[in-house]
């Protein structure tokens, strides 16, 4: 779709792919026309019609209902209404922006919705000094592509190059990551290619976009190896490219792209990493792509040239299981293998990333993942001790905060911040905040949201929980205990658990970048005390119930940086006296 002026009256090009289809209809402004096959392009249709900004308009296939456009940029009234014209390169940008790379970051993962009770891109605006000031350069935004209804998490979304209208649409997102870089901050947008909500899903009417060849735990996979696959594979690579250059972001998120079965020669996450690199390279900025992967396999961000897909970075829940085990004790599910002895499953991930590196999983039933290379940067690998799927799909949604000390909570932080990895924070964990994250939605549908408030429950029910303890998801109340609560800062402990990680984080900025996995000695001990050491920078941490003394290493101690509780410098015997429940960073060497 592209807009034009001819003369006094503005027209716009109308295109849509639509193969299967035998004629095709442009519904606009009121009016019908019909499309012509595109001749130089197989299976598209085009038409210029008039209309400009805000024009709403659909196309109908072969005289069937108006259905949206799969490349809409707005949909004013939800996933089910008509498309609107829209342009974000009409966005009066305020700021220059020569980007923020990866290397250096701390991430901060941050949901529109319940950042603030408002739930709005104008809103969370207003609160991004808070996160300059903390120090994060990096704001992660969870999915904000149309859904429906006002709230959700985003991970049901449809028209996957549109804004959801509730948060502010296009133009609020635009004025979001604006007010971002003009603090200094950059923007990551979470993208959903794996597969599309149950509601307002309306691309299988227009094309083969899904295949039974593949299933997924959603149903059909996205076509990315069938017939039809090379438009498929085109329209997720534009809607990713424009979202970094129409939005201005800095990097995507990629949900679980390991349900991207893809079967063709050139894998397409390799064909999406070479394009946004090929766009940075145009623009003279640096982009990213963060992967969410459970596969542990270094392929995925190993570069294109040395045979890996080429992605720059991923999540890594390994190191989230260890850290959660050695805090809470938890041993469920997929934290059983790490709980068998949460010291060495904590030290094996900060020495080497993954813990299942081709051990036996118990949770699969298998062996699993592959080791990654020593000498592979450690900045590949994100580092975390909660984001919203380790706390949101926990039965109550209850944060490290709702059964930790802060003094446990600091010794986290300061695993997350001295770890080699590229660290990030999800929203209010800054301060140790109270309010839970549950699972939240507002499905219109009322047989389908009585299916998702039912498969919740009985989801749990085989874990021991009574369907009453479950949080209604369409209950609004859900939503709003999931808002953080702003005064919070202002009290204690969450004043000091804040202060700390202000702290942490510029000792981790002002640092030398980590280099490779091996370049960061770790020693864990009893309880999971334990000792990081990168170039002068010594974080130790004794999460325990009573006193450590830990050994720093050889280089002598010469400056404490940061204590959760005073401390000492270690004397003659080399041995930094802990309290429990405490952390501290020291200069070295």
């Amino acid at each position: 779709m592209d807009s034009t002026a001819a003369g006094k009256e503005p027209t716009v090009l109308f295109e849509v792919w639509a193969p299967r289809a035998g004629r095709v209809q442009l519904h606009a402004s009121g009016r019908a026309q019909p499309m012509e096959r595109d001749p130089a392009r197989d299976g598209w249709w085009r038409c210029e019609a008039p209309g400009g900004e805000g024009t709403r308009y659909g196309f109908a296939l072969d005289g069937g209902p108006v259905r949206p456009d799969p490349r809409s940029r707005r949909q004013p009234d939800g996933p089910d209404g008509p498309s609107a014209v829209a342009d974000p390169g009409r966005f009066p940008w305020r700021q220059e922006w020569a980007g923020r790379p990866l290397s250096g970051a701390v991430l901060y993962e941050l949901h529109v919705g319940t950042f603030t009770r408002e739930g709005t891109f104008d809103a969370a605006a207003a609160r991004l000094p808070h996160l300059a000031r903390l120090g994060v350069t990096h704001v992660e935004l969870m999915p904000v592509c149309p859904f429906p209804g006002t709230h959700g998490w985003g991970y049901e979304g449809v028209s996957p190059w549109a804004v959801h209208e509730p948060y502010g649409g296009p133009g609020g997102l635009c004025r979001f990551v604006d007010a971002a870089h003009a603090l200094g901050l950059g923007v990551v947008l979470d993208v959903v290619h794996n597969h599309l909500g149950p509601s307002g899903n309306h691309l299988p009417a227009f094309g083969p976009y899904f295949t039974d060849t593949h299933h997924t735990p959603w149903g059909a996979a996205v076509n990315l190896d069938a017939p039809g696959s090379d438009e498929v594979r085109a329209y997720l690579t534009g809607s990713a490219l424009a979202w970094l250059r129409d939005y201005r972001l800095d990097g995507l998120r990629l949900d679980a792209v390991h349900a991207l079965a893809d079967t063709r020669p050139k894998h397409f996450l390799a064909e999406l990493s070479g394009a946004v690199d090929a766009l940075a390279a145009r623009l003279g900025r640096p982009l990213f792509l963060i992967a969410e992967s459970d596969l542990n396999d270094p392929a995925t961000t190993t570069p294109r040239e040395a045979g890996g897909l080429g992605l720059h970075a991923q999540w890594n829940d390994d190191f989230h299981h260890a850290l959660h085990t050695l805090l809470t004790g938890e041993s469920q599910g997929y934290y059983a293998d790490f709980a068998a002895d949460p010291a060495a499953a904590l030290a094996k991930t900060l020495r080497g990333g993954f813990f299942h590196d081709g051990t036996h999983s118990s949770f699969r039933g298998r062996p699993h993942g592959r080791p990654l290379d020593p000498a592979a940067p450690a900045r590949r690998l994100l580092g975390y001790a909660q984001n919203h799927d380790q706390i949101g799909n926990r039965a109550q949604g209850d944060r490290l905060s709702a059964r930790l000390s802060p003094g446990r909570l600091a010794c986290a932080a300061a695993l997350v911040l001295g770890a080699p990895f590229t660290p990030m924070l999800f929203m209010g964990e800054e301060w140790g905040a109270r309010t839970p994250w549950q699972f939240f939605t507002d499905h219109t549908d009322p047989q389908l949201a009585e299916a998702v408030r039912t498969g919740r429950r009985r989801e749990f029910a085989a874990h021991g929980w009574a369907a009453e303890e479950i949080p209604d998801p369409q209950d609004p109340a859900t939503r709003d205990r999931s808002c953080l609560d702003w005064d919070e800062p202002e009290r204690e402990p969450h004043r000091a658990l804040l202060e700390w990680h202000r702290r942490l984080i510029a000792l981790r900025r002002a640092g030398p970048d980590p280099g490779p996995l091996s370049a960061t000695a770790v020693t864990v001990g009893p309880g999971g005390t334990a000792v990081l050491r990168h170039g002068t920078l010594c974080t130790a941490v004794n999460p325990t119930d009573a006193p450590a003394a830990l050994p720093l290493g050889d280089a002598p101690a010469r400056e404490v940086l940061a204590a959760w509780h005073p401390v000492d410098l270690p004397g003659p015997d080399g041995l930094l006296h802990l309290p429990p429940a405490s952390a501290a960073v020291l200069r070295c060497g």
